[in-house]
C-alpha cells in the first residue's frame, strides 16, 4: 500500500500541503509587518534632524484635489518652531491635549473614555488621541477609523516618543496638521485665513485656528459657525494656563 505522504491524492497529504502553504503565508505576513514597523522606526529617526517633506494626509489631500484639478497644489510652508506664535501653541494645547508636555504620548483615561463612547454608539466615533497620536496618524496613516489603524497609531506614537523630545514632536505637528482644504501647517493657515505669518497670530486668531483642528475642512467652509466662535472664546480663556514643551 502506498504511503500517505507520498501520495498527493491522499487526504492527509493534501492537509499537509495546505498547512505548509498557510505557514508560508503567515511568515510572509509577519515579515511584512516587521518590515513596515522597521521603516516607520528608521524614518522617524531620520526626522529627528530633517523635516518631513510630506505626510500621508498631505498626499491623500493632493490626490483628492487633483481629481477635479490636475494642477492643484497644497498650501504648505515649513517654518521653525520659534517662528510660530506662542498664542497658537498655547491654543492648540488648551484645545487638543492639555497634558501634552507631561505625558508619555498617551492619555489612558481619554482612550478608555473613547472606548466606552464607541461601545455605546456601536461604531468608532472617538479616539482619545493626544497630539503625539494625531501626528502619528497624519504622518503615516489614513483618516479611516478602525481598531487595526488605532493599534498602528499606538505603535508609531511610541516610536515618536522614543526618538523625539516633545518640542520636536510639536514642531512637526504644527507644520503638518491639516487646517482646511489643501491647507497644511501653521504658516499656510495663518496666511490663508488671516493674511499674516504664523509668528503674528493674535490670541483670538490662534484660538479659532485651534478649534478648527478636529474638522478643518468643515470649518473652512463654515467660518461663521456659532460653535466656532463660542468654543474659541473658551480656548482663549484657557490659553494662559497651557504648558508648552521645553
Amino acid at each position: 500500500m502506498a504511503r500517505s505522504r507520498g501520495n498527493p491524492r491522499h487526504p492527509r497529504s493534501r492537509r499537509w500541503g495546505a498547512w505548509h502553504w498557510c505557514g508560508y503565508v503567515l511568515v510572509l505576513f509577519v515579515a511584512g509587518i516587521f518590515a513596515t514597523q522597521l521603516y516607520y522606526f528608521l524614518q522617524i529617526g531620520w526626522w529627528t534632524r530633517f523635516n518631513p517633506e510630506s505626510t500621508a494626509f498631505m498626499r491623500a489631500a493632493q490626490s483628492r484635489l487633483r481629481e477635479t484639478d490636475p494642477n492643484a497644489t497644497l498650501k504648505h510652508t515649513w517654518v521653525a518652531y520659534g517662528d510660530i506664535s506662542r498664542n497658537l501653541k498655547r491654543g492648540i494645547i488648551a484645545s487638543e491635549d492639555a497634558n501634552f508636555a507631561n505625558h508619555d504620548g498617551f492619555e489612558i483615561d481619554a482612550m478608555l473614555g473613547a472606548w466606552e463612547k464607541n461601545k455605546k454608539k456601536g461604531r468608532i466615533v472617538a479616539g482619545g488621541s493626544t497630539i503625539s497620536q494625531q501626528l502619528a496618524k497624519n504622518l503615516f496613516l489614513s483618516s479611516e477609523r478602525s481598531y487595526i489603524r488605532k493599534a498602528e497609531e499606538v505603535s508609531i506614537t511610541w516610536m515618536l516618543e522614543f526618538w523625539m523630545d516633545k518640542q520636536r514632536i510639536f514642531e512637526i505637528y504644527l507644520n503638518s496638521v491639516e487646517w482646511g482644504e489643501g491647507v497644511f501647517g501653521a504658516e499656510a493657515a495663518a496666511r490663508y485665513y488671516y493674511h499674516v505669518p504664523a509668528s503674528k497670530l493674535t490670541p483670538w486668531q490662534a484660538a479659532r485656528l485651534a478649534v478648527m483642528l478636529p474638522r478643518p475642512r468643515y470649518f473652512d467652509q463654515h467660518r461663521g459657525s456659532a460653535y466656532l466662535s463660542q468654543r474659541a472664546g473658551v480656548i482663549a480663556r484657557r490659553m494662559g494656563a497651557a504648558e508648552l514643551p521645553q
